[in-house]
Order: structure tokens, then C-alpha cells, then sequence
């Protein structure tokens, strides 16, 4: 007997509340056509930066079809990490490092997977097919696919906004060979609205709907593997791990409650850090402060190097002791950042550090 469409997506959709997502919607796998060829631009443009990988998945990326040809539906999910505080509580407290929200809690890969897949297998006991499993590690245009899945729309900070979670969904996404009834597309509903686009400390938007990543204090600090380029240090305040203002300031929050699931709750070492203690971290300090976090994935060195640019940020002299710890670290990206941040708090030039520093880059600090 050939499926009820209609009644396999209640079922689904019910299942998928079940399993722990806020919502969902499906797309036809030929779903957001144009977002390949923005893509493509995106990448000539050279607005993603050091994200090589994006550029040598661009192929699999602009269609369902090119990652999986097979593919005939794709079931998108979403999952609020609504916050439950202010994300921009830190602004004025230099001496506090600010991590994103969305890095406050556990690592989303592993419990969006765990989800998945649960839902993925009462999937093939209800409807034997085919089928795939993705976070946002695969070669999927996730945010497109929403859009076209009827999730939300694509604001002008470029995410998914929701009409009841805001800003704050992590997305997953389930292909499937199974043909099934496609949900309303979303429709965009920022109107005139530029709160993000002002917000942005780096000017990261060149036009509304577009990003540029090289200037994205996200990117800047998460993906970038070098030293953080002058132009930005200032700008980026105290966010040593991504940067929510663009979502803060979106008033679409206002529906938003506050997310309830355990995965997501701030660890307490994270709510109010101080920059003092953060810069204290060896390697093995940090991979056990940041265990089972999104945070653990960039290393030490990374994030010693923005909790410096923080510390250079805040004025604070009694950071002074703890930054010149720093200046002989192994990293020369450490060692660089820490030069900027001795200098910034008023530390003078070093002769001895700058005769026998050997990394061009660190030695231009010191000059």
C-alpha cells in the first residue's frame, strides 16, 4: 500500500518534538536553487577567507543532488539554545572575557547527531528508505534549506531567524529518498529593519544579506589561524570566542524563551570569566576547562591569542603580570598577541625579546 504523505509528515513532524527539535519542515531536494551561484560569488569574492574547505566543497555543496544524487527530500530541524541571559551582559566589563552563547554549553555537533540519528531510525521502522544524517560538519547549505523548509528565513546578519525561536537555532538536517510533501517556503519578514547591520563592531556586512567573513569577529577568532590583523584588535573588545551582536540586537528575540534543554546550559566556569585566570591556561589546563565544548575544537594557542587581544583591549595594568608571562610562550601566535597586549597596557619595548625573536611577524609587534 503506497505511504499516506499526509500522514507520515504529522507523524514526523510529532516524532521529531519527540526526539528533542523545536521544529521542522521539508524541502524538495531541488529546493534554493540560487544558493549555489551566491556561493560560487561568495568564494570569488574571497569573503571566506582561510575557510579553504568551503571553496573545495563548493561542488557538493550547491544542490542536495551533487552531495547525494539519490536524494529526493530533504527534512530539515532546528533546536533553540535560546539564551537564558544577556548576551551582551559583558560589554562594559573589560576585565570578563564573553563567549559566544551558542559555546556556553556542550558541543551542539555531538547532541544534534545523538538526534538524528535517533530520529533517522524511527524513520526507517516507519517508512523503510534511504536516508542521511548531517550537522553542519557536511557539505550542506543548511540555512537555504531551512528557508526553503519554511524554518525561518534568512535575516539580514545572514541566519536563520524564527518567527517563535529568534536567532538561536542549531540546524540539522536529514536526506532522505522518500518523496514527501514539501512545507511553505518562509517568507522574509525584516522589512526595513537594520539593527544588525549596525551592530556589527568590524563592518562585516558589505550590503544587507551578505557577509564577509574576514571581518567577522566569529570568524576572526574561531577560523582564522594567524595573527588577528590590527584593524580588528580594537573592535573586538572582550569576545574571545565568536560574537553574538548581530543576533542580540535582532527584535525577533523578543518571542524567544529562554531554551530549557540541559545540553545547552552555561557551565558556570564560562557565564563570567575572568581574562586573569583564562590567561593562565597550559594546554592541558585548557583541553580539561574545555572539555566536551565547541571551544576545545581551536586549540590553545588560538585562544590564548584572544584572550590576549581581550586583555589588550581592557586597560586593566594589573593584567600587565600575567600577559608578560606570555611573551616567551613557544606559540609564536601566542608570543605575537602577547607583545600587542604588553604594549597596550603600557608595557615598554624589551631590546633582549626583540634581538633574539626569530618569527618576523612577532618581532613587527615588538617595532
Amino acid at each position: 500500500m503506497a505511504m499516506d504523505r499526509g500522514d507520515f509528515t504529522a507523524r514526523l513532524s510529532a516524532a521529531a518534538i519527540d526526539h528533542g527539535f523545536a521544529c521542522v519542515g521539508i524541502a524538495p531536494a531541488s529546493a534554493a536553487p540560487l544558493a549555489g551561484g551566491r556561493l560560487r560569488q561568495w568564494l570569488a569574492d574571497g569573503r571566506h577567507g582561510d575557510m579553504i574547505w568551503m571553496a573545495e566543497t563548493a561542488d557538493r555543496r550547491v544542490s542536495p543532488t551533487a552531495l547525494w544524487p539519490e536524494v529526493r527530500s530533504v527534512i530539515m530541524l532546528g533546536t533553540s539554545y535560546a539564551p537564558g541571559l544577556d548576551p551582551l551582559r559583558h560589554a562594559e566589563r573589560p576585565d570578563l572575557a564573553t563567549v559566544s552563547v551558542y559555546a556556553l554549553g556542550s558541543d551542539y555537533h555531538d547532541s544534534i547527531k545523538r538526534r538524528l540519528k535517533a530520529l533517522a531510525g524511527w524513520m526507517v521502522k516507519a517508512a523503510p528508505a534511504e536516508l542521511k544524517v548531517f550537522v553542519d560538519t557536511a557539505a550542506v547549505m543548511e540555512k537555504p534549506l531551512a528557508e526553503a523548509a519554511g524554518l525561518g528565513w534568512q535575516g539580514k546578519h545572514t541566519n536563520l531567524v524564527h518567527r517563535e525561536h529568534g536567532s538561536w537555532l542549531f540546524l540539522g538536517a536529514i536526506y532522505t529518498t522518500l518523496d514527501l510533501t514539501p512545507s511553505v517556503p518562509a517568507v522574509d519578514h525584516c522589512g526595513s529593519c537594520d539593527r544588525c547591520q549596525v551592530a556589527c563592531p568590524t563592518d562585516a556586512f558589505p550590503a544587507p544579506y551578505q557577509l564577509d567573513a574576514r571581518r567577522c569577529i566569529s570568524y576572526l577568532t574561531i577560523e582564522h589561524k594567524g595573527p588577528i590583523p590590527h584593524e580588528f584588535r580594537r573592535a573586538i573588545g572582550n569576545r574571545i570566542y565568536g560574537c553574538d551582536d548581530c543576533l542580540a540586537v535582532c527584535p525577533w528575540n523578543k518571542f524567544a524563551a529562554a531554551a530549557r534543554d540541559i545540553a545547552y546550559a552555561p557551565r558556570a566556569e564560562l557565564v563570567a570569566p575572568a581574562l586573569a585566570d583564562l590567561l593562565a591556561l597550559n594546554d592541558g589546563d585548557f583541553r580539561t576547562v574545555f572539555a566536551g565544548s565547541p571551544v576545545k575544537r581551536i586549540g590553545r594557542d588560538r585562544f590564548i591569542r584572544n584572550v590576549l587581544v581581550a586583555a589588550g583591549n581592557s586597560g586593566d595594568v594589573a593584567l600587565r603580570a600575567p600577559v608578560e608571562a606570555l611573551l616567551d610562550d613557544p606559540a609564536a601566535v601566542v608570543r605575537g598577541a602577547a607583545v600587542w597586549a604588553w604594549r597596550q597596557l603600557g608595557g615598554p619595548v624589551d631590546p633582549s625579546r626583540l634581538a633574539a625573536e626569530a618569527d618576523a611577524a612577532v618581532a613587527g609587534e615588538w617595532s
